[in-house]
């Protein structure tokens, strides 16, 4: 999947997530803290995919990385670049 096809997926799963935080009366900035993590990670998930071009290396954008990228933000992108690296990914 390309980095453009995932991004419906993460926004339906922001909208998903302010929908559970609303119903569940959490405090908002919980959700734009995870919101912003999500956007940087898939933007950086982004820019390592296309850097990496250059030298054969890119990161599969699924519904795992992006989960990891929403929760962890740019340390999750430093984890999952490792994990490629030595092949696990």
């Amino acid at each position: 999947m390309d980095a453009f096809g995932s991004l419906p997926i993460i926004i339906v799963c922001a909208l998903v997530l302010w929908l559970v935080f609303k119903l569940l009366k959490w405090p908002l900035k919980i959700f734009w803290k995870l919101l912003v993590n999500i956007v940087i990670g898939f933007v950086i998930l982004f820019v390592v995919n296309l850097v990496g071009g250059l030298f054969n290396f890119s990161i599969t954008i699924n519904w795992l990385t992006s989960l990891v990228t929403g929760v962890f933000g740019i340390p999750g992108v430093i984890v999952l670049a490792i994990l490629t690296l030595i092949g696990i990914i």
